[in-house]
């Protein structure tokens, strides 16, 4: 990812948050600009694709853990697990088979997405690669977030806006070093 605007308009932020964006800005200063605008949404997309794959998957797999989930949902997150600490052809190539039996409906199946979307190929039978898109893993993380938030309806946005913050340390300090 060459900058922080290129990873706005990628990951398809709105106007407003994308003005609030500067050049001068660290990756975790940028998604807390976004936060303290109210622009939530926003940062959970910058947040979710300034990470690098395996620790976006990492922090998924986090807050699901926080969770009380389903035997289904537990299934998925447990198969995104295994790619984090193993991140191999087998373990994501089991997490995108999950996620696409269960058609991209739930926490379980998009946590399962970010782990199968995050390299290899997405048709091995097809004569020419076709690897996912660098953004695909974070659209999952952000969907699989999404969907962990509205488990508890009357806390949605308290909810995503904690899973984002718990992420903030990921992205690195506040502040460019000035030092030498």
């Amino acid at each position: 990812m060459s900058t922080i605007q290129d990873a706005a308009q990628q990951m398809r932020l709105g106007a407003p948050a994308q003005q609030l964006l500067r050049s001068d800005l660290t990756p975790r200063a940028a998604v807390q600009a976004l936060l303290d605008a109210g622009l939530v949404a926003d940062a959970l997309s910058l947040l979710a694709r300034l990470l690098p794959r395996r620790y976006a998957v990492a922090w998924v797999c986090q807050c699901a853990r926080q969770q009380p989930l389903s035997e289904h949902d537990g299934a998925g997150v447990a198969l995104a697990e295994a790619w984090v600490r193993q991140p191999d052809e087998t373990h994501r190539a089991a997490a995108l088979s999950f996620a696409a039996a269960h058609r991209y409906k739930t926490a379980g199946a998009w946590t399962a997405a970010a782990a199968g979307w995050s390299g290899g190929q997405l048709n091995p039978q097809a004569e020419r690669p076709t690897p996912p898109p660098e953004h695909m893993t974070a659209i999952a993380a952000m969907a699989a977030v999404t969907h962990l938030s509205a488990l508890v309806a009357d806390q949605f946005a308290a909810r995503r806006a904690a899973f984002v913050h718990s992420a903030l340390d990921l992205l690195g300090p506040a502040r460019a070093s000035t030092e030498l």
